[in-house]
């Protein structure tokens, strides 16, 4: 019986791999034209955005590529 990560810190390489790979699948077949989410971390909120359109004068190389 193995032992479930614990849920606090930060991703293991494995679940860092996991997340790149369900956010691509959520982009492609979950993602009309915009998402808007927050969340709350010890630091503070947090404000995410995922978007099928480039912020108004945003080049597409201040995106780095998963």
């Amino acid at each position: 019986m193995t032992t479930p990560a614990p849920h606090d810190g930060p991703l293991s390489d494995l679940e860092f791999d996991q997340f790149r790979d369900l956010l691509r699948r959520y982009c492609a077949h979950e993602l009309d034209q915009w998402e808007h989410l927050q969340t709350e971390t010890p630091y503070g909120p947090v404000y995410v955005s995922f978007s099928r359109a480039l912020p108004p004068d945003t080049p597409s190389e201040a995106y780095r590529p998963f």
